[in-house]
């Protein structure tokens, strides 16, 4: 069983565990659906083929980016769920 300490570090985007949010993906303003939008977006633009190659990097990298912060995210929120699901199997 995890403490109240690394599930109070958990909460806030703290390393736990070995896990580590990026710091975009915790600012206030950061948003799950709105990264996603994002990131399909730059899909289409890229599909299209109509940048320039230098173009064509950058928004591949920042879109690479972008899906690692969700991922971080959906790892972070997988992991808290968990231990909610296990505090309460404890609690009954």
């Amino acid at each position: 069983m995890k403490s109240t300490e690394e599930t109070q570090h958990f909460a806030s985007g703290q390393k736990s565990e070995g896990v580590t949010m990026s710091v975009s993906s915790e600012s206030a303003n950061w948003s799950y659906e709105a990264t996603v939008a994002a990131i399909e977006a730059t899909v289409a633009r890229l599909e299209q083929g109509e940048l320039p190659l230098a173009e064509v990097f950058d928004q591949f990298e920042q879109a690479v980016h972008q899906l690692q912060e969700c991922e971080a995210f959906l790892q972070a929120r997988q992991e808290q769920a968990d231990l909610l699901i296990e505090t309460l199997g404890e609690s009954l």
